[in-house]
């Protein structure tokens, strides 16, 4: 997901906020659960699979920057598919997008409940009730308006980093250099499995093209500002990585609230309070800025004929959204739905818009190499999604049924 623009438009970013922006689009909640989801999946080789993608996010990041640099638009990958591929293309990226919303503000609903609900005792009706709470209230604020000021979210983002290194920094000294061992438990397997969820971190760098237009300088300040998006996260998930394997061992793979165990290893047992209650305050900025946009989006795409029209309002748009989210909620305690496949869904659905975003480059930039390298990457992170990749291939379908109905301009 990407941020919101910049409440005042004729305000130019620069490259501090350029870059503090690209990087919340980056960071979000999720990091505090993907730990636990990699591990599990290949063990101490999940730290490959951080550094692997790590390496894939530099061609994909400057194959956005230089797309946004050189087409500045507010449509971002929905715009390059349709100038590249067409109207069809562009509105399978629409539902992509859509898709993602419901999915993915459940999972951040369900990671601030899972960490409220290990601080208090609670199980896993208690995560989820906590979850649905969260869910409630962000569907509520933005039926009546509310909406967090873009300065007021940065902070928040930089909250997350300050955690991030705090709990990096105090449980680093406790690591054993025998919980590497057996480092891959899982084989390769483990390791592309654990690709496969962690998309959901590196998910994101689409938001160069999104802001690009808000730049004083697109062509000199976009690759500037992803550059250093590029160091700030990278060094953030591989210390954290590295750390959770070094201090948890095999807890690493059955908590789902790594970074508490950490502060408690590093700090105390008190420090985990304090880490809930951060992570509840993250989860729903984050659930609150999806919502927001998602809601825009459905409006829009109704506008233009990708949706049925009946939603081509805000408020509908968000009560359609509302359905789907309570739906999947709904699924979660019954069906076992839990927070893993939630994320996979996610990543599938924001691996096949990247895709999409880095091979329309290929048609779109002058010198394409870099994003032919990016296609390359992208589509073999998206095949590791598995049996996953039936949600976009559905969407999309579904999305080039509707859209061929419309009449194409």
């Amino acid at each position: 997901m990407t941020p919101e623009h910049p409440e005042h438009p004729r305000h130019r970013l620069g490259l501090g906020q350029g870059t503090a922006l690209f990087t919340g689009a980056v960071l979000g909640p999720g990091v505090l659960a993907l730990p636990h989801l990699a591990a599990a999946a290949a063990g101490p080789a999940s730290i490959l699979a951080w550094a692997g993608l790590l390496a894939l996010s530099v061609p994909v990041a400057l194959t956005f920057a230089a797309l946004g640099a050189r087409f500045p638009d507010g449509g971002g990958v929905a715009t390059f598919a349709a100038r590249a591929f067409g109207p069809r293309v562009s509105a399978a990226v629409g539902w992509w997008f859509y898709a993602a919303v419901p999915l993915g503000v459940l999972a951040g609903a369900l990671i601030g409940g899972e960490y409220v609900a290990a601080a208090l005792g609670l199980g896993r009706y208690g995560a989820a009730a906590i979850a649905f709470a969260l869910l409630a209230g962000g569907f509520a604020a933005n039926h009546h308006g509310l909406r967090l000021s873009g300065g007021i979210q940065l902070v928040l983002v930089g909250g997350l980093a300050v955690l991030l290194v705090t709990a990096i920094t105090a449980a680093a000294p406790h690591a054993d250099p025998g919980n590497f061992t057996p480092f891959a438990p899982h084989g390769a397997l483990g390791v592309a499995d654990a690709a496969g969820v962690l998309f959901f971190a590196f998910a994101g760098w689409e938001a160069a093209s999104h802001l690009s237009a808000e730049f004083a300088d697109p062509r000199r300040m976009l690759p500037k500002a992803t550059a250093l998006t590029l160091a700030i996260v990278g060094t953030l998930y591989l210390a954290l990585a590295v750390t959770v394997t070094g201090v948890l061992g095999d807890r690493a793979a059955t908590s789902p609230v790594p970074l508490a165990l950490l502060m408690e290893a590093g700090i105390g047992p008190a420090a985990r309070a304090a880490t809930a209650a951060a992570a509840l305050v993250l989860s729903f900025v984050a659930i609150n800025t999806y919502i927001a946009g998602g809601s825009r989006l459905g409006a829009a795409m109704a506008r233009d004929g990708s949706l049925p029209a009946r939603f081509a309002t805000v408020r509908r748009s968000l009560l359609l959204l509302a359905a789907l989210t309570a739906a999947l909620w709904a699924a979660t305690l019954p069906f076992g739905l839990g927070l893993d496949a939630l994320m996979r869904a996610t990543a599938a659905c924001l691996a096949a818009v990247t895709v999409v975003g880095v091979a329309a480059a290929v048609r779109l930039l002058p010198r394409p190499a870099v994003a032919r390298t990016a296609t390359a990457f992208t589509a073999a992170v998206l095949l590791s999604c598995g049996a996953y990749l039936l949600i976009p291939l559905a969407v999309g379908g579904a999305a080039m049924v509707v859209r061929r109905r419309q009449p194409i301009g």
